[in-house]
Formats: structure tokens, sequence, C-alpha cells
């Protein structure tokens, strides 16, 4: 096999020492022009390449970022892990990704692994920690964007974004009750969600402003994914069958949604009106069309990444506020 060209290979070839070319490496001060330039082109010529463990070793920075999300095979994290990744890329950052499968235990492994790796950050999306053991955890990292969870104490090292499901719940409400829905339903997403529980507020506070009432037996838990969403709502629709509105926790909990009214010879809209929120490609494809809560989810993660580059830049800043974003209702064909 050939040999790789070291950086003591092209300092010979140079006739400088290994600092002058580390320096042009780097693209450090201290080297002239002229010198800066022929070093450039037997490095393209030689075919070096830094090593990044050594690198790494110097400056104590690795040029990788992970993202750790809960649900790989969600194209909300997908659309998220897009934005993030074309930040990275710009800036020259690697990009790790983590799937907890919604498991606690995976997500502490998940950090546990990364700790030991000495990333420069963390992209946290959804997680499920307990608050207490979440903030001790990334507490103990240089820079980390926390999406859709909130901090009880600030910390230097964290930004927060944050989806206002208050908000976007209130606003399904009002349009169900708009189009004369008054049998509103909810199918929440994992009681350790909390963009769930948001949710749940929003939902319960659209009722009251509606002067409707809230009603437990109106609401079911489910995974968030197709098949949960359809699931609970058989349950909920065999126990309550006279609901005319559903809010679905996500739009794939919809889709699983629109499936159980179908199956139990109810149509969408006429019978039932539902609503999903996020907006994913999936929103547009199935039929009807889901009237859902929108998000621009690439530029979520576009702005995750910026924020972590940004802690990375200036580690001694003051913590940063949350920053919370406004979803949109987008009316289709489903309400």
């Amino acid at each position: 096999m050939k040999k790789r060209p070291t950086i003591t290979d092209v300092a010979q070839a140079a006739g400088v020492s290994l600092m002058t070319v580390s320096r042009v490496v780097n693209d450090k001060p201290g080297v002239g022009e002229e010198t800066r330039q022929r070093i450039r082109q037997l490095i393209e010529e030689m075919g070096y390449r830094p090593n990044e463990i050594a690198r790494g070793l110097a400056t104590r920075q690795t040029a990788t970022v992970a993202i750790v999300v809960p649900d790989i095979t969600n194209p909300f994290f997908a659309q998220i892990a897009c934005g993030a990744e074309a930040v990275a890329f710009e800036k020259g950052y690697h990009l790790f990704l983590l799937n907890t499968a919604e498991n606690t235990d995976r997500e502490v492994a998940a950090l546990d692994s990364l700790q030991q790796k000495e990333i420069d950050g963390v992209l946290l999306c959804s997680p499920r920690l307990p608050i207490d053991d979440l903030e001790a955890t990334i507490s103990q990292f240089a820079a980390v964007t926390l999406f859709n969870r909130e901090l009880q104490n600030p910390l230097p090292n964290v930004a927060q974004i944050n989806i206002n499901d208050v908000l976007g719940a209130q606003l399904a409400v009002q349009h169900f009750v708009a189009s004369g829905r008054r049998r509103l339903a909810l199918i929440a997403g994992p009681v350790t969600s909390t963009s769930g529980q948001r949710r749940i507020d929003g939902y319960r506070a659209g009722l009251r402003a509606a002067g409707l009432i809230f009603e437990p037996q109106a609401m079911e838990h489910c995974q968030p994914v197709t098949e949960g969403g359809r699931m609970a709502t058989a349950q909920l629709l065999a126990r309550r069958p006279k609901t005319d509105a559903i809010l679905a926790f996500n739009d794939l909990v919809a889709v699983g949604a629109i499936q159980a009214c179908e199956d139990s010879g109810r149509r969408v809209p006429d019978d039932i009106a539902v609503i999903g929120f996020d907006d994913i490609p999936l929103a547009t494809i199935v039929r009807p069309h889901l009237t859902t809560l929108h998000i621009d989810l690439e530029e979520v993660g576009r702005l995750a990444m910026s924020k972590i580059l940004e802690i990375i830049q200036q580690p001694d800043a003051p913590a940063h506020a949350t920053h919370w974003i406004d979803p949109q209702l987008v009316i289709r064909d489903s309400a």
C-alpha cells in the first residue's frame, strides 16, 4: 500500500519546519504569503490530509457534533437533522446521529458515549429523561442546543429552542369550533413527552375559551407513530362514538387516526375532522390532505446547529434566552 504522506513529508519537501506547515494547515499567521502558497501547492500535489485525531488533541476540539433523536424513522426529526447537517457541513463540522428509540436507558447510554468521545457539542431533540437527570448530564458538555425541553435553571453552555405547542393546540381547537365541531378529542403522544404535555395544556385552554368542558375520556395517549394513532383512535371512538373532531399529537398519529375513522365507517372530514401537528411531507400525500400545524423543521435544525457553534466560539457568553417558534395552522382537506 502507498504510504500516506505526513506533515513531516510536506515540511521536508518544502524545506521548512513542521511548525510552519502546521501554521499553514491551520490557517494561522506567521508565514509569508509566497511560502504559504508553496506549501499549499505541495499539500495538494502530495495528497496530504491532516490527522483529525492529532489535531483534536492539539486544539481540544474534534470538529464533530452529535444529534440525538428519540425516533430516527420519524420525518419530523429527519428534517431537523437535514437542517443541522447543512450548517455543520458549511462550517467544517462532522455530524453524528444517534437514535434512542423513545427509551430513556438508551438515551443515557448515548449521552455517556458522547461524553467519552469528547465531541464539541450536542443537539438533543425531545429528550425523555427527568429534568434533574437531564440538567446534570448536559452540564458536562461544552455546547448544547436543547430542543423541545425547558430547563429549570439556565446554563451558559445550553441554548434552548421550543415550539409554542400551547398556541398550536389552541389554534386547532379554535378552527374546530369555528367549523361547528363540539365533540372534540385529543390523541396525545407519549406520557413522557414535554411537547405532548404542552399540547394537552393548549387543548384544554382552547376548550375553556370556547366554553367547552374537558372530558378525560376524550383523550388517549399513544406512541407517536401511525399505528399508535390508529389503535388509540379506535379505542377512543369505541367509548366515545359521537366524537366529531380529533387533534393528533403529530402528523403520523393523525394519519393513523384517519385510518381508524375509515375502519369504523366514518368519513373525514364529513363525520370527523382531523388536525395533525408538524406538517411533514406526508401531510400533502395522504388523502384527504392533512390540515396541520406547520413548523419549518429544517430551519429549526439550522438554528439549533448555529446556536451550538456560537457557544463553541464564545464559551464565556452569558446564558442564552429560550427561542420560541410559533406554529401556523395550514388548512387542507381533513378539517
